[in-house]
């Protein structure tokens, strides 16, 4: 999938990918890769930067965490987070709609 379609839309699948639970940025992106069958894949560079970006706005948490002799840090969806993932599915479903109308004539 070209970079230039995911513009965007990489807050919403993350958020979704840690509805299924907390996880670690890397882990993250093999959840991603493995959940659609190794078409979305993320380079660390983008995923830690829109992690970071969607703590500072209380959308996820952070916690360091020791698993294996490393440190880790641990991201979680807030409440607040799932609140706006809910909000951002029914938006994604209206527009996909949309284009499948469109695309289908």
């Amino acid at each position: 999938m070209q970079k230039q379609e995911l513009k965007g839309h990489l807050d919403l699948i993350l958020l979704s990918a840690l509805a299924d639970g907390p996880a670690h940025g890397y882990a993250l992106i093999e959840r991603l890769r493995e959940r659609s069958d190794g078409v979305l894949t993320f380079p660390e560079g983008t995923v830690y930067p829109a992690l970071h970006k969607l703590e500072r706005q209380a959308l996820v948490s952070s916690r360091w965490v020791d698993a294996g002799g490393r440190r880790r840090r641990v991201y979680a969806l807030t409440r607040r987070g799932d609140e706006a993932r809910q909000t951002r599915v029914t938006d994604w479903r209206t527009f996909t709609r949309a284009v499948e109308a469109v695309l289908v004539r």
